[in-house]
């Protein structure tokens, strides 16, 4: 197999992996934006003065309007009501008081949050449906008084957005959140109405509360609503927002009293049409607004087919036939079409995110139970296999073979063969240099170390050369490793050992990374102990050990041979041969003693490389054997198993984990900050109990772990997007060949016990 130059990091497989990323932020902040965690503002303006608000405004009627600048007030007729509703939509009250309405055959006049209206479009559809009218109440439910002249507009428009999508239209009517009677106006909110005047909306006050929202009892609700002395009046209720079981039970008393009283029932749009023909306004020219100029004209009759002001925007003309209704617009063009965008949009939100959420807790628990299984299963591994008498059998003293295939390795080849020369065990030493170009087969010929045979073939990949050294091997048993690694005096003796039991066709080394003293070579070391080598003693003791690392492994020849080799059908040979073994019926074990000490990539982009064809490699060899899960025996129960546990833990956890990083920066930064952060915190101290367990066992030494938590910040995100880039190429088809790393040959020949705390 040629080797092949090729970018570090496939630009357009990472534009998608970052895509999707970006993707991910993106519905996490509209799903934020809709329940006010993103942008919102809890304040609530309140003692503020009144004195630049017009008296006449101030004890005018419920309905503010501005002609050319000045404004207007109309009434509610006598023996007249509007029902006015807050805070809705919602699936289950607003449906409910809209059933109460129809069945009273009286209409209602709804303010609706933009947020809710794009959550429940379909209660909107109903409601206009059935003839009722509906307002803006902002989209976000904030007290304008606090907001810019933007976030005002910006407020308004994105609800009517919302209205456009979910049923097709646009409304002139407005109330502002945390508003009640007119006299509540104070100098900081007037100037806010002022400017929604001029924009075309109708300000919709009301003349009495029922405060349902305080849940008195149906009784007070129904006497707070009620009028006095047949007054008129615009009436307060909510379809959400709460508990609303008493604001039902009295909404039905409610409509009967009030009808055996004699009133009628009517929307905004029908009592300003009533307060118009009888002339009932009150108009106070100081009222102009941000210098629109002095207003003369009169409030534009309901009855015009134009409807009134530019609240709806140009090319949406009035809705006729309903008079009740008249505040409605058609919407047209580029707002209907940005409205179903934007339903369409939060519809995807309110999908991902909820999934998204009982997935992560789903991978949560996994992971929670995963380490807790580790940490039983390697306590147990521990204690059998360092019990004094634990035994794998006779002892093996046969000499073995050493394949060290080698590509370029002047750097590492001098002292990875000084070290085989030092092992206590009789080996011969196979270097198998596949075609290099830096002299690295000259190197190993010149040390004149015994029993050392250079072989050289035409360049052709790590599988091939291994191959070719199984085939020269002169014994029975072979040990394999990279060209980079070196080995302690006693590791071949101890890595074959196990070959004592006849069931046992391969044996993993303890692979350690030697170039541990940078930041990037710490975080690699963590990685090695907590997450390799912890693993496989939880592999070892459900046989069904997914790799034998590449830099220290030995097998039975005949086993090799009978599997067919090293295969070159995937990047990751490692693991490739280690399934094809479990399947053949081999025993699989993990020799912790028997310590390997590797290069690990120095710079961000080798490791990137290496990386990136690991995970690569491990999911076209699950592929490959995915025919395991329905076998019998040991390849059933690695494939029931092994498999399972690899694809949840190597693949799927390490996948969706961004997410619990993003969703936790989220939650910091727009939720609750504390508990976010202790969270986390309690998240790292149990990594920080696994890792310093893994340690212990393996000897290593505490400091290391001081590097732990930037590790979670830094490391773990950019193996993350290996993973993710590793995916996208496999779900796409992507080809990625094998990629030399740059070595400099800081490992040098280690000591026995070198790795002792």
């Amino acid at each position: 197999m040629e080797r092949v130059r090729r970018q570090a990091v496939p630009r357009p497989r990472v534009i998608v992996a970052l895509l999707l990323l970006v993707g991910l932020v993106s519905v996490l902040l509209l799903d934020g934006y809709l329940r006010s965690e993103v942008g919102g503002d809890q304040r609530v303006r309140s003692d503020a003065s009144g004195s630049e608000v017009p008296e006449s405004v101030a004890d005018g009627g419920p309905f503010l309007t501005f002609d050319n600048g000045r404004a207007r007030t109309g009434s509610v007729a006598d023996k007249t009501i509007v029902l006015t509703f807050d805070d809705g939509p919602d699936p289950t009250y607003t449906a409910k008081v809209l059933k109460i309405l129809d069945d009273h055959d009286v209409p209602g006049t709804f303010f609706l949050i933009g947020s809710m209206i794009s959550r429940y479009p379909g209660v909107v559809r109903r409601m206009v449906a059935d003839g009722n009218e509906v307002g803006v109440h902002t989209f976000t439910h904030v007290d304008l008084s606090y907001q810019s002249a933007s976030r005002v507009k910006r407020e308004i428009a994105q609800t009517q957005l919302a209205l456009a999508g979910a049923a097709g239209i646009t409304t002139t009517l407005f109330r502002a959140p945390y508003s009640s009677t007119n006299d509540a106006i104070d100098n900081e909110s007037w100037p806010v109405y002022k400017r929604l005047g001029a924009m075309g909306y109708t300000s919709v006050f009301i003349d009495t509360d029922s405060e349902d929202w305080q849940l008195p009892g149906v009784d007070k609700i129904i006497k707070w609503a009620t009028p006095k002395k047949g007054k008129g009046a615009a009436v307060l209720f909510h379809d959400a927002g709460g508990n609303r079981d008493e604001t039902l039970v009295a909404l039905d008393r409610y409509i009967k009293k009030m009808k055996a009283k004699g009133y009628t029932f009517t929307t905004v749009s029908g009592a300003q049409r009533q307060s118009e023909a009888q002339g009932d306004g009150q108009a106070d020219g100081q009222g102009q607004s941000d210098g629109e100029g002095e207003g003369q004209g009169q409030v534009q009759g309901r009855d015009r087919p134009q409807g009134r002001g530019q609240a709806p925007g140009p090319g949406q003309d009035a809705l006729t036939g309903n008079p009740e209704q008249a505040a409605h617009h058609k919407a047209t063009g580029t707002t209907l079409w940005e409205g179903r965008a934007l339903l369409a949009a939060v519809a995807v939100a309110e999908w991902c995110v909820p999934g998204l959420a009982a997935g992560l807790a789903v991978v949560g628990v996994a992971v929670m139970a995963r380490f807790g299984l580790m940490l039983l299963l390697a306590r147990r591994h521990y204690r059998q296999r360092n019990r004094r008498r634990f035994s794998w059998g006779p002892p093996v003293y046969e000499p073995v073979s050493v394949i060290v295939p080698a590509y370029n390795e002047k750097e590492c080849i001098a002292n990875t063969l000084n070290s085989l020369a030092a092992s206590t065990h009789p080996i011969e030493i196979v270097v198998v240099d596949d075609g290099s170009t830096d002299g690295t087969a000259e190197i190993a010929e010149s040390l004149g170390l015994p029993n050392v045979r250079v072989i050289r073939q035409e360049n052709a990949g790590k599988s091939a050369a291994l191959n070719n050294g199984v085939r020269q091997a002169r014994y029975d048993i072979v040990v394999m490793m990279d060209g980079d690694t070196v080995f302690e005096p006693d590791t071949v003796r101890l890595l074959v050992q196990p070959f004592g039991d006849p069931e046992v066709g391969a044996v993993a080394g303890n692979a350690k990374v030697g170039n541990r003293d940078t930041l990037i070579g710490a975080w690699q070391h963590i990685e090695y102990v907590m997450g390799f080598n912890l693993d496989r003693r939880m592999y070892d003791l459900l046989r069904c050990m997914p790799t034998i690392p590449g830099a220290i492994g030995a097998f039975r020849r005949e086993a090799v041979l009978a599997v067919g080799g090293m295969s070159e059908d995937t990047l990751a040979e490692d693991t490739d041969i280690t399934i094809a073994l479990h399947r053949a019926g081999w025993r699989v074990v993990y020799a912790e003693h028997a310590r390997a000490w590797t290069e690990a990539p120095a710079s961000v982009g080798q490791l990137w490389r290496q990386r990136y064809r690991w995970s690569y490699g491990t999911m076209q060899a699950l592929w490959k054997h995915r025919g395991s899960v329905l076998d019998k025996g040991p390849s059933g129960r690695f494939g029931r198993v092994g498999m399972p546990l690899v694809v949840l833990f190597q693949v799927v956890t390490p996948v969706f984990a961004p997410l619990i990083d993003v969703f936790t920066v989220y939650a910091m930064i727009f939720v609750d900050f504390r508990a976010s952060l202790l969270a986390w915190l309690a998240v790292l101290l149990v990594q920080l109990l696994c890792a310093a367990y893994a340690f212990r066992l393996d000897r290593e030494k505490y400091r290391y772990l001081l590097m732990l938590p930037l590790q979670q910040v830094a490391y773990r995100q950019l193996m993350y997007l290996v993973l993710i880039h590793s995916s996208v190429t496999a779900l796409t088809g992507g080809r990625l060949r094998w990629q030399k790393l740059k070595r400099t040959g800081e490992v040098g020949t280690p000591r026995a016990g070198t790795g002792a705390a």
